[in-house]
């Protein structure tokens, strides 16, 4: 089964200054913007600002069938 869930990804953005704004990446892809006038982010759809963190909206599996537990990553096989 799988669940929309958040991931605080905060020590992951990078922000590049510009004059009324810090533009926020995270992995290289423009993820949104801090107004600097009015002190508000601005973020794309799948991200949500609370505190002062970013979360990213993640797809996770809820409760892993334990057939894919032990995987062998290396080989691609379970």
């Amino acid at each position: 089964m799988l669940k929309l869930t958040s991931m605080d990804v905060t020590n992951e953005v990078v922000g590049k200054l510009g004059e009324e704004e810090v533009r926020l990446f995270y992995e290289n892809e423009q993820i949104g913007r801090l107004n600097l006038t009015n002190r508000r982010f601005e973020l794309k759809t799948g991200y949500h600002e609370k505190s002062g963190r970013i979360f990213k909206h993640v797809t996770v599996t809820a409760s892993p069938d334990e057939k894919y537990v032990d995987c062998d990553d290396e080989r691609g096989w379970c």
